[in-house]
Protein backbone atom coordinates (compact mmCIF):
# COMPACT_ATOMS: atom_id res chain seq x y z
CA UNK A 1 0.00 0.00 0.00
CA UNK A 2 1.89 3.01 -1.33
CA UNK A 3 1.12 6.53 -0.12
CA UNK A 4 1.46 9.36 -2.58
CA UNK A 5 2.21 11.89 -1.28
CA UNK A 6 4.13 10.18 1.57
CA UNK A 7 2.66 10.15 5.05
CA UNK A 8 3.05 13.28 7.16
CA UNK A 9 4.34 13.06 10.71
CA UNK A 10 2.44 14.83 13.46
CA UNK A 11 1.84 14.72 17.20
CA UNK A 12 -1.39 13.42 18.67
CA UNK A 13 -3.41 15.78 20.84
CA UNK A 14 -6.52 13.63 21.33
CA UNK A 15 -9.06 11.35 19.68
CA UNK A 16 -12.77 12.09 20.10
CA UNK A 17 -16.21 11.32 18.64
CA UNK A 18 -14.68 8.00 17.49
CA UNK A 19 -13.95 9.28 13.99
CA UNK A 20 -11.94 12.43 14.70
CA UNK A 21 -8.53 13.27 16.12
CA UNK A 22 -6.63 16.50 16.66
CA UNK A 23 -2.92 16.55 15.84
CA UNK A 24 -0.11 19.05 15.65
CA UNK A 25 1.27 19.17 12.12
CA UNK A 26 4.93 19.49 11.11
CA UNK A 27 4.79 23.30 11.11
CA UNK A 28 3.13 23.49 14.53
CA UNK A 29 -0.38 23.94 13.16
CA UNK A 30 -3.31 22.16 14.81
CA UNK A 31 -5.31 19.92 12.47
CA UNK A 32 -8.43 17.80 12.77
CA UNK A 33 -8.02 14.50 10.90
CA UNK A 34 -10.22 11.50 10.20
CA UNK A 35 -9.79 8.48 12.50
CA UNK A 36 -10.62 5.33 10.46
CA UNK A 37 -11.04 3.00 13.42
CA UNK A 38 -14.30 2.27 15.24
CA UNK A 39 -12.70 0.15 17.97
CA UNK A 40 -11.41 1.08 21.38
CA UNK A 41 -7.86 1.55 20.01
CA UNK A 42 -6.61 0.28 23.37
CA UNK A 43 -2.83 0.86 23.68
CA UNK A 44 -2.83 2.36 20.15
CA UNK A 45 -3.09 6.05 20.92
CA UNK A 46 -0.90 7.96 23.32
CA UNK A 47 -1.41 11.68 23.60
CA UNK A 48 1.80 13.50 22.75
CA UNK A 49 3.26 10.61 20.74
CA UNK A 50 4.00 10.66 17.02
CA UNK A 51 1.37 9.77 14.44
CA UNK A 52 1.46 9.63 10.65
CA UNK A 53 -1.42 10.67 8.42
CA UNK A 54 -2.22 10.50 4.72
CA UNK A 55 -3.61 13.26 2.50
CA UNK A 56 -6.50 13.00 0.04
CA UNK A 57 -7.03 15.34 -2.93
CA UNK A 58 -10.79 14.69 -2.91
CA UNK A 59 -12.37 18.18 -2.70
CA UNK A 60 -15.59 16.74 -1.22
CA UNK A 61 -13.87 15.55 1.94
CA UNK A 62 -14.41 17.74 4.99
CA UNK A 63 -11.22 16.38 6.56
CA UNK A 64 -8.59 15.68 3.88
CA UNK A 65 -6.18 13.87 6.22
CA UNK A 66 -6.53 10.29 7.54
CA UNK A 67 -4.72 8.86 10.55
CA UNK A 68 -2.74 5.80 9.39
CA UNK A 69 -0.02 4.95 11.95
CA UNK A 70 0.54 5.54 15.67
CA UNK A 71 3.65 5.27 17.81
CA UNK A 72 3.39 3.88 21.34
CA UNK A 73 5.55 4.62 24.38
CA UNK A 74 8.03 1.90 23.38
CA UNK A 75 8.49 3.38 19.92
CA UNK A 76 6.55 0.57 18.20
CA UNK A 77 4.47 1.43 15.14
CA UNK A 78 0.78 0.49 14.95
CA UNK A 79 -1.47 0.69 11.90
CA UNK A 80 -4.73 2.19 13.11
CA UNK A 81 -6.59 2.22 9.78
CA UNK A 82 -8.57 -0.99 10.14
CA UNK A 83 -9.92 -0.65 6.59
CA UNK A 84 -6.36 -0.97 5.24
CA UNK A 85 -6.19 -4.66 6.22
CA UNK A 86 -8.26 -5.84 3.25
CA UNK A 87 -6.19 -3.81 0.80
CA UNK A 88 -2.96 -5.14 2.25
CA UNK A 89 -4.15 -8.70 1.85
CA UNK A 90 -5.35 -8.07 -1.71
CA UNK A 91 -1.92 -6.74 -2.67
CA UNK A 92 -0.23 -9.72 -1.03
CA UNK A 93 -2.53 -12.16 -2.84
CA UNK A 94 -1.81 -10.51 -6.19
CA UNK A 95 1.91 -10.80 -5.49
CA UNK A 96 1.65 -14.44 -4.33
CA UNK A 97 3.11 -13.45 -0.94
CA UNK A 98 0.70 -15.41 1.28
CA UNK A 99 2.26 -18.85 1.24
CA UNK A 100 -0.82 -20.66 2.55
CA UNK A 101 -2.96 -19.21 -0.28
CA UNK A 102 -0.50 -19.06 -3.18
CA UNK A 103 -2.10 -21.99 -5.04
CA UNK A 104 -5.34 -20.12 -5.73
CA UNK A 105 -5.58 -18.70 -9.23
CA UNK A 106 -8.27 -16.08 -8.62
CA UNK A 107 -10.14 -14.25 -5.91
CA UNK A 108 -13.05 -11.87 -5.43
CA UNK A 109 -13.73 -9.33 -2.71
CA UNK A 110 -16.94 -8.61 -0.79
CA UNK A 111 -18.61 -11.92 -1.57
CA UNK A 112 -22.33 -12.21 -0.85
CA UNK A 113 -23.41 -15.42 0.86
CA UNK A 114 -26.77 -17.15 0.22
CA UNK A 115 -28.25 -15.65 3.40
CA UNK A 116 -27.38 -12.11 2.31
CA UNK A 117 -24.35 -11.55 4.53
CA UNK A 118 -20.92 -10.83 3.08
CA UNK A 119 -17.40 -12.07 3.69
CA UNK A 120 -14.24 -10.30 2.60
CA UNK A 121 -12.79 -12.74 0.04
CA UNK A 122 -13.59 -15.81 -2.01
CA UNK A 123 -10.60 -17.67 -3.46
CA UNK A 124 -10.90 -20.27 -6.21
CA UNK A 125 -8.83 -22.09 -8.78
CA UNK A 126 -6.62 -24.20 -6.51
CA UNK A 127 -5.67 -27.30 -8.55
CA UNK A 128 -5.00 -29.25 -5.36
CA UNK A 129 -8.21 -28.28 -3.56
CA UNK A 130 -11.42 -27.73 -5.57
CA UNK A 131 -13.34 -26.37 -2.60
CA UNK A 132 -14.24 -22.66 -2.60
CA UNK A 133 -12.18 -20.86 0.03
CA UNK A 134 -13.93 -18.12 2.02
CA UNK A 135 -11.84 -15.68 4.01
CA UNK A 136 -12.66 -12.98 6.56
CA UNK A 137 -10.04 -10.36 7.47
CA UNK A 138 -9.58 -8.70 10.86
CA UNK A 139 -7.11 -5.98 11.79
CA UNK A 140 -5.19 -6.83 14.97
CA UNK A 141 -3.56 -3.99 16.94
CA UNK A 142 -3.90 -4.81 20.64
CA UNK A 143 -0.72 -5.69 22.56
CA UNK A 144 -0.81 -6.04 26.35
CA UNK A 145 2.21 -8.33 26.69
CA UNK A 146 5.49 -7.80 24.83
CA UNK A 147 5.37 -9.47 21.42
CA UNK A 148 1.82 -10.87 21.81
CA UNK A 149 -0.78 -9.35 19.47
CA UNK A 150 -4.42 -9.99 20.37
CA UNK A 151 -7.93 -9.70 18.96
CA UNK A 152 -10.43 -8.32 19.78
CA UNK A 153 -9.74 -5.13 21.74
CA UNK A 154 -13.44 -4.83 22.68
CA UNK A 155 -16.56 -7.00 22.62
CA UNK A 156 -17.39 -7.72 18.98
CA UNK A 157 -20.80 -9.16 18.20
CA UNK A 158 -20.13 -8.71 14.48
CA UNK A 159 -16.84 -10.57 14.76
CA UNK A 160 -18.59 -13.49 16.45
CA UNK A 161 -21.16 -13.57 13.65
CA UNK A 162 -18.36 -13.77 11.09
CA UNK A 163 -16.80 -16.70 12.95
CA UNK A 164 -20.13 -18.55 12.94
CA UNK A 165 -20.52 -17.87 9.21
CA UNK A 166 -17.11 -19.40 8.57
CA UNK A 167 -18.00 -22.42 10.69
CA UNK A 168 -21.20 -22.95 8.71
CA UNK A 169 -19.31 -22.75 5.42
CA UNK A 170 -16.85 -25.43 6.54
CA UNK A 171 -19.72 -27.65 7.65
CA UNK A 172 -21.20 -27.15 4.18
CA UNK A 173 -18.05 -28.43 2.47
CA UNK A 174 -16.06 -25.23 1.84
CA UNK A 175 -12.70 -24.11 3.13
CA UNK A 176 -12.89 -21.12 5.47
CA UNK A 177 -10.13 -18.97 6.95
CA UNK A 178 -9.98 -16.17 9.50
CA UNK A 179 -7.08 -13.94 8.47
CA UNK A 180 -5.52 -11.57 11.02
CA UNK A 181 -3.65 -8.59 9.60
CA UNK A 182 -1.37 -7.82 12.56
CA UNK A 183 -0.69 -4.09 12.36
CA UNK A 184 1.88 -3.87 15.15
CA UNK A 185 5.62 -3.70 14.50
CA UNK A 186 6.52 -5.50 17.77
CA UNK A 187 4.34 -8.56 17.16
CA UNK A 188 6.05 -11.95 17.36
CA UNK A 189 2.96 -14.11 17.85
CA UNK A 190 -0.81 -13.72 18.19
CA UNK A 191 -3.79 -15.03 20.11
CA UNK A 192 -7.40 -14.32 21.05
CA UNK A 193 -8.17 -11.94 23.92
CA UNK A 194 -10.60 -14.30 25.62
CA UNK A 195 -10.87 -12.15 28.74
CA UNK A 196 -12.10 -9.20 26.69
CA UNK A 197 -14.77 -11.15 24.78
CA UNK A 198 -15.36 -14.69 26.13
CA UNK A 199 -18.26 -15.30 23.73
CA UNK A 200 -16.08 -14.51 20.72
CA UNK A 201 -13.29 -16.74 22.01
CA UNK A 202 -15.69 -19.64 22.62
CA UNK A 203 -17.23 -19.29 19.16
CA UNK A 204 -13.80 -19.24 17.56
CA UNK A 205 -12.66 -22.39 19.35
CA UNK A 206 -15.81 -24.17 18.17
CA UNK A 207 -15.13 -22.98 14.63
CA UNK A 208 -11.52 -24.16 14.75
CA UNK A 209 -12.65 -27.60 15.92
CA UNK A 210 -15.04 -27.67 12.96
CA UNK A 211 -12.15 -26.98 10.55
CA UNK A 212 -11.94 -23.19 10.23
CA UNK A 213 -8.30 -22.11 9.82
CA UNK A 214 -6.36 -19.21 11.34
CA UNK A 215 -3.68 -17.28 9.43
CA UNK A 216 -1.87 -14.16 10.67
CA UNK A 217 0.57 -11.92 8.81
CA UNK A 218 2.38 -8.89 10.18
CA UNK A 219 2.42 -5.45 8.57
CA UNK A 220 5.69 -3.64 7.82
CA UNK A 221 5.65 0.17 7.99
CA UNK A 222 7.46 3.10 6.37
CA UNK A 223 6.47 6.71 5.70
CA UNK A 224 5.38 5.90 2.14
CA UNK A 225 4.27 2.28 2.31
CA UNK A 226 2.59 -0.41 4.39
CA UNK A 227 2.90 -4.02 3.25
CA UNK A 228 2.59 -7.52 4.66
CA UNK A 229 5.69 -9.45 5.64
CA UNK A 230 6.68 -12.57 3.75
CA UNK A 231 6.07 -15.03 6.60
CA UNK A 232 3.09 -15.78 8.81
CA UNK A 233 3.04 -15.31 12.57
CA UNK A 234 2.53 -18.27 14.92
CA UNK A 235 -0.27 -18.51 17.46
CA UNK A 236 1.09 -18.22 20.99
CA UNK A 237 -0.22 -21.66 22.01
Amino acid sequence: MLFSPPLIQGQLIRRYKRFLADVIGPSGEELTIHCPNTGSMKHCMMEGRRVWYSTSDNPKRKYPHTWEISENEQGDLIGVNSAAANGLLEEALNAGMVQELAAYGEFRREVKLPGGKRLDFLLEGNPDDPRPCYLEVKSMTLMREPGLAEFPDAVTKRGREHVLELKGLVEGGARAILFFCVQHSAAKCFDVAADIDPDYAAALEEALQAGVELIAYKAVFSDNEIKLSAESLPRSR
